[in-house]
């Protein structure tokens, strides 16, 4: 990596971590996080568009050198790659089809086997899906895109995703789209990924992602993407 002085960053486009701008360039927390990075290591930043089951598979086969893609910290996918420290911190929330649910008082009344939950496939919002609502029918997406147009097409009673996703699709949608919770599901932690034997890189990021969070890079990108919509604007 050092050598060719290119850094091949894996990502997956989901709203607001990896994003096309207005002039189709890709922008987002994940990407001005990477390129700070790059930037930091003397490099300069490749970035591969996968579709996000296929991440860890790149970076198996080194098609790439480090997934940046606001990936959970898990202990399965620990058993196949090594994270770093965790950088960010999200959640899973809820985003109701209005037209489905209006008539629903609580959140058991999603768990029936009449109605359908839509996830994107491979995420921990799938899992906590199939959790939650076990008696619901769980429909998988391939991409964020096409589970977010099924919610708003009222294809499915309503989508778990990663926060500010939800809020984000109320807010743009707010006559087709609902968050009825007013905490998110589950929280957690996301972390850059490597191989396994990657040691120093890892130690890298892990001093990185210290010094960046104490100089308050960290926080001002998360605020400025999670918190506010003036990134909405491009």
């Amino acid at each position: 990596m050092l050598k060719t002085g290119t850094i091949r960053i894996g990502v997956s486009l989901f709203e607001p971590w990896a994003i096309k701008n207005k002039d189709g360039e890709l922008d987002g927390f994940e990407i001005q996080i990477a390129k700070q990075l790059a930037k930091d290591l003397g490099a300069k930043p490749e970035f591969k568009v996968v579709e996000w089951e296929n991440l860890i598979d790149a970076l198996e086969s080194k098609e790439i050198d480090v997934i940046i893609a606001g990936m959970a910290i898990t202990p399965e996918r620990a058993l196949r790659i090594n994270f770093s420290n965790p950088y960010a911190s999200s959640g899973i929330s809820l985003a109701a089809c209005i037209s489905q649910t209006e008539d629903m008082q609580s959140l058991d009344e999603l768990n029936n086997p009449k109605v359908t939950i839509g996830a994107v496939s491979n995420t921990v919002s799938e899992q906590l899906a199939g959790q939650v609502f076990s008696k619901a029918k769980i429909k998988s997406f391939v991409k964020s895109e096409d589970a977010i147009n099924a919610v708003l097409e009222g294809e499915i009673h309503a989508l778990v995703e990663s926060s500010p996703g939800p809020k984000l699709l109320a807010m743009k949608y707010p006559e087709q789209v609902d968050v009825p919770l007013s905490k998110p599901l589950l929280s957690y932690r996301t972390g850059m990924a490597v191989n396994s034997g990657e040691q120093e890189f890892l130690n890298y990021l892990n001093a990185w992602i210290t010094a960046r969070d104490a100089d308050g890079l960290l926080p001002a990108k998360h605020k400025y993407w999670f918190e506010s919509l003036e990134w909405k604007k491009d």
